[in-house]
């Protein structure tokens, strides 16, 4: 059974008429009669009584009308839905940022500038490294990628060509660790050669280990460190460090709230916290039609400039 023999069907029970109905189908009355024969063939029923005139649907016919009316309505209503669903998709902009962005800055900030509806967080990116955004952009697999930088230093042998970004804020790395009994910091910096400090750390690959190592090279004070896990997430290294297993520095934003509570503690002063900035990139050949207006919105805003 064919769908289009339904809305024969359908058109049919309306005029009442063959001539009449295989007109509004465009298609010839021998077409149209014969497909109406192979409809009451598939449904081993006389539809219509064709004794009368103008002709009327049998019981059978009348009972399979509203059948006929159920399945194209639904089928009308799920071909909108679908063709609503496809534009959305490629209306949508995709966003990719590291899990602790997505969790504390990006749903506030797509709110406050409007574009929640027409951004979306690209989940699949959540772990990724800062190759894998760069790369990412270049193939048109996302629109953004949301990044945390450098704000001293250049990272060097990146490919960034094509590249282009926008400045949305400020952040900090904040070395911490659980508390002691006492109130104090449980591990606290600089550590010695004998008893390094337990160290929860960032993949070794990743920019922001690359940036912290960065910073330790041009401080007067030696850092000693014994890295007890490396980690993707900046969510996994928060949590290991709560539970007191070493100190992390984490960004400042996914930690407030703990520092607050007394859950964490800073681990030392302000020397050792990096500085970073929050970069939007995109790719200046990306041709997604709603990239160029959301860019030029951003540019004409204000960001949040807080450390």
């Amino acid at each position: 059974m064919e769908l289009r023999w339904l809305e024969d069907f359908i058109v049919l029970a309306e005029t009442r008429h063959f001539s009449r109905a295989a007109n509004r189908q465009n298609v010839t009355q021998p077409t149209f009669s014969r497909r109406i024969k192979l409809l009451e063939e598939s449904m081993g029923a006389v539809l219509v009584d064709r004794h009368t005139t103008p002709l009327s649907l049998t019981p059978a016919g009348q009972e399979f009308l509203l059948l006929c009316q159920q399945m194209t309505e639904g089928m009308r209503l799920t071909r909108e839905r679908l063709q609503t669903l496809a534009q959305t998709q490629t209306e949508t902009i995709r966003l990719a940022a590291p899990q602790s962005l997505v969790t504390h800055f990006v749903p506030a900030w797509l709110t406050a500038q409007g574009l929640t509806h027409r951004v979306q967080p690209y989940l699949r990116a959540t772990s990724w490294l800062i190759e894998d955004y760069f790369r990412a952009l270049r193939r048109g697999e996302i629109e953004l990628a949301l990044c945390y930088w450098p704000h001293a230093w250049t990272p060097p042998k990146l490919d960034m060509e094509g590249l282009d970004s926008l400045c949305l804020g400020q952040e900090r790395l904040i070395p911490v660790s659980a508390v002691d009994r006492n109130g104090q910091a449980k591990f606290s910096l600089p550590g010695t050669p004998n008893r390094p400090l337990p160290y929860i750390a960032y993949h070794p690959s990743g920019l922001i280990a690359a940036t912290l190592r960065e910073h330790f090279e041009h401080l007067s004070e030696k850092v000693h460190l014994a890295a007890l896990n490396e980690n993707v997430q900046t969510s996994n290294i928060r949590e290991l460090v709560t539970q007191g297993y070493g100190l992390g520095w984490l960004p400042q934003r996914t930690i407030d709230r703990l520092l607050e509570r007394g859950k964490l503690i800073r681990a030392g002063d302000s020397r050792w916290d990096v500085a970073l900035t929050l970069r939007l990139y995109h790719h200046r050949d990306n041709a997604h039609p709603g990239l160029k207006a959301v860019l030029a919105h951003l540019q004409e805003t204000d960001h949040d400039d807080r450390y």
